[in-house]
This record gives C-alpha cells, structure tokens and sequence, in this order.
C-alpha cells in the first residue's frame, strides 16, 4: 500500500536500504549494545520500533540486531526485522519526527558551512594585507629535532597510574620552554596524534600526551573482550581534568633537574581532541552544569546527537559543584570538542582565557551545529577562535579499528580530505595560537587572520574557514533563526 504511493525509483531506494549489509564483528555489535551508551540509544530507538502495544522495543531491538549479526546473511535492516522476537510496531509519527530532525540536522550543517565561508570572507576583508607567501611556511616542520619520551606516571592520591608520551625539543637555547599538555579523544590513545605533536614541538615546545586510562583504547578494547561493561569509566568527567593537572605537576617537579629550570610551567597551553576537547575546556575553567545536562538528556530526538549520549553519562556522578580550574593553563585549542550539553551556557561563559574551537563539517561524533556553533556563542573571552575543516569527519581514518573500518567501507559516496591536509590546517592555525596567545609572539598574529585560512585553502577542494570575535553576532543569529 505505502510503496505505492511512491516513484519506482523510491521503491528501490528503499529495497536497497533494507538489504543494504555492514560488515561489521558480531561480538563487537552485541558487546557494545550492551554499554550504558548503547542501551541509551536502543531505548530511544525503542520508542519509534516498539513492541505490539506501544511497549518500548529497545531490548527487543538489541536481540535482534545481534541475532542478524550472525546470520550467514549478515546484518541488514530487513534481517533485523526478520529476526525481532515479536510482533513488531512501528510508530508512524515518532518515526517521521526523527526522520524530520535528522534532515533538519543536514539542512542546518550545510547552512552553517555556506555561512562560515561567508563569515570568514567578511572579516578577511577587513584584515590588514599580508602576502603570506612571503611569510614562513607554519605547515613546515621546525627548527628543532625533537626526542620522544615514554613516561611512566602514577598518582599515589588517586591510585592511577598512566604513561606519557613526551616530546622535548633538541638544543634550545632560550631561556624559556613553552609547555602544551594534549588530551586525547574517547577510545583513542596519545599516540594516534604523534604528527600533531611531533610538528609542534618542532617549534620549540615541550609537549605532553598524558594516557586517559579509564576512556583509552585499552579501555574500550577490555570492553569488547568482555572485563568490563562500558566504553568508558563514567569518573573520566573527573579524572580526565585531573591528569592535565597532575601532568603540569609533574613537569614542575623534574623542571630543575631534567630541564635546568627552563620549562614555563606556569603559563601552560592546553590542547584536546573530542572528549579531549571537554577535558581541555574544564581545566581551561568551564564548569558543569548537571541541571541543563539533565534537561537536554530528556530530549525525545537528541540522539540524533551522538556526542549528547556520551555527555549523559554525566549524570552518573554525585550531584557536586566540580571545579577544574588550573590557573597555570592560559590558552586553550580544542579539535571536534564534546562540550555543550555538559556545561551549558552557564559553564562556557565561566572561561576567560583565549580558547580556539575547531571542526569539521562531517563530524557525525560532535556535529559541529551543536558541539561548536553555540558554544563559540557562548564564550565570553575576547579571544576567542574558531574554525571549520570542510570534509573533517571527527577522527583520522588511517587508525581506525578495523571493525568501524569494514562498516564505514561499506557506505558509498563517502569522500573525505586527506589526513595531510587536515594535519596541514591543524598543524598552522595551532602553532599561530598558542604563539600568540601563550608566547604573546605578536609576529604570528597576522597567521590567525581569517585571511590566512584562506591562503590555506586555495585551489583545495576542502576549505578551512576561521572566523573570530568579529562574526559572534552571526553566529548568533544564525543559531536563534535555526533553532538549535
């Protein structure tokens, strides 16, 4: 009756979507629909797929795409429905909602990157001249050789013991050495980002990437071998801050004998990647806000953000006021950050050091329409950045597990810029912040122009786009017009 109603065209479309197969482990699909996170967006998905009656089909939802996992026919929509343990229901209405706030999600995503060229061409405009070409290359490597170090770390108060990867610059003979301590994403491991890392202490800085050990991909691998539930421990939220801050410690404590006094360990740089980024922007002073979390987690159709389910597990920790605050870190770069659900306006506005947001216009992990856009609005620095990497997907798909590797090979029409591109835009626009905002280098001041990443971006297919302070209003506007 309903195919009916539709082009031959569309009852293809669909047929093929019902049968379209992910190559995907079986043992991983049925361990990680067990986690907290999974079994949240199961419930959710359970209120459109439901039982005969109306009854949530959540738990019903999770046999069956277990079951279609390991069927000879492998996982497919239409397996899963074969294999539902009872009559199944679909709720009409809850379903096109979804549906409706899903494209409202791509409409507003593609929006929002058609502005942020038109933002970032507007403020270029008024941005002093400067032949770049003339100007030292900030996507080449630096001066200095850099040695990398693997240290082994425990704090005695918290009972945690991690490694650090870090990375010292060779023969530097100013009297200061700048520090960034780097914070890396969920299920991932410091290593993952050893370009990144590498290239800027090429310039001089002695970089840390402290091992989060309770949301690494240790963590997540003991996951999917069955020791433990969840992808993540929930007392990262509180953790995380934490190793920055005994990382800095720990630095100040071998700076007289390992580096003879040289390391500015009280004016830090911190940088993270996606739940990195949360972690950077609480030592960086954002506050949480679990009244809003709890507010925006009841959301019927948030989980069409995947970074909210990650926020939600917030609410796990007792009700405390949680400050992270480290008054030695004074800048901030965050890539692809989960942030705005946990600590809300309120939260955000609480930062007042120079912070720099970065995205990625096919992030589906932290859609940059929510994780970024609003708060970049919300922040109160003057100094205050951010930019958006046209094609940036969230994570470097060279170290992807090779489970997520199989499903993602299956999906068509996918294109991507290339990790030395995204590197190359990381690489420049991050040396140019923290020289400024944590050298107070004013020669690199013309390199955070919005017209900069615009010489960047010539004759690319993928474009960076850098808006500041002088495009909030916009972005504002913009916001309110879309409702997000």
């Amino acid at each position: 009756f309903y195919l009916n109603l539709v082009t031959p065209e569309q009852q293809e479309a669909f047929r093929e979507s019902l049968n379209q197969k992910i190559a995907i482990n079986p043992v991983l699909v049925s361990r990680f629909l067990n986690t907290k996170m999974g079994e949240s967006m199961l419930m959710r998905l359970g209120k459109g797929i439901t039982m005969e009656g109306g009854i949530n089909g959540g738990y019903a939802l999770r046999g069956a795409i277990v079951q279609a996992s390991f069927a000879p026919e492998g996982l497919t929509l239409l397996n899963v429905f074969k294999n539902f343990p009872t009559n199944l229901q679909f709720q009409g209405l809850v379903i096109t909602r979804l549906a409706q706030q899903t494209e409202r999600l791509a409409q507003a995503t593609k929006t929002l990157v058609e502005k942020m060229n038109v933002w970032t061409k507007q403020e270029a405009k008024n941005n002093p001249i400067v032949d770049y070409s003339k100007l030292k290359d900030l996507r080449q490597k630096g001066e200095y050789n850099v040695e990398k170090q693997v240290w082994n770390l425990t704090d005695s108060k918290r009972k945690r013991s991690f490694y650090v990867d870090v990375y010292i610059p060779q023969n530097i003979a100013t009297d200061k050495i700048p520090v960034v301590v780097f914070s890396h994403g969920l299920s991932s491991r410091p290593e993952d980002y050893e370009a990144g890392l590498n290239h800027l202490a090429s310039y001089g800085y002695l970089v840390a990437a402290p091992q989060h050990v309770g949301s690494d991909v240790i963590y997540l691998q003991g996951m999917f071998d069955g020791y433990h539930r969840d992808i993540f421990e929930g007392n990262e939220f509180i953790n995380r801050p934490l190793d920055i801050s005994f990382m800095i410690d720990e630095l100040t404590r071998r700076n007289q004998q390992d580096f003879q006094g040289k390391l500015d360990v009280e004016n830090v740089g911190v940088s993270g990647h996606s739940f990195g980024g949360y972690t950077a922007l609480a030592v960086a002073g954002a506050t949480i806000d679990l009244n809003y979390l709890e507010e925006s987690c009841q959301r019927p159709y948030g989980a069409v953000n995947v970074a909210l389910i990650l926020q939600c597990r917030a609410l796990e920790l007792p009700r405390e006021n949680y400050q992270f605050r480290d008054e030695r870190v004074k800048a901030v770069l965050v890539g692809n950050p989960v942030n705005r659900y946990i600590f809300g306006e309120t939260g955000i506005s609480k930062i007042n050091i120079p912070v720099i947001l970065l995205s990625g216009s096919k992030d589906p992990a932290t859609p940059p329409i929510f994780e970024q856009a609003v708060p970049f609005s919300w922040l109160t620095t003057p100094d205050k950045y951010w930019g958006l990497i046209q094609g940036q997907a969230h994570v470097d798909f060279t170290k992807l597990d090779g489970g997520i590797e199989e499903a993602l090979n299956t999906m068509t029409g996918l294109t991507l810029p290339t990790q030395s591109l995204i590197e190359s835009y990381v690489n420049a626009i991050s040396l140019a912040f923290f020289q400024v905002h944590l050298l107070g280098n004013q020669d690199y001041r013309s390199y955070l122009y919005p017209a900069y990443a615009q010489y960047l971006s010539q004759d690319q297919r993928f474009r960076f786009d850098l808006i500041t302070q002088a495009s909030v209003a916009e972005v504002q506007k913009l916001m309110e017009e879309l409702k997000i």
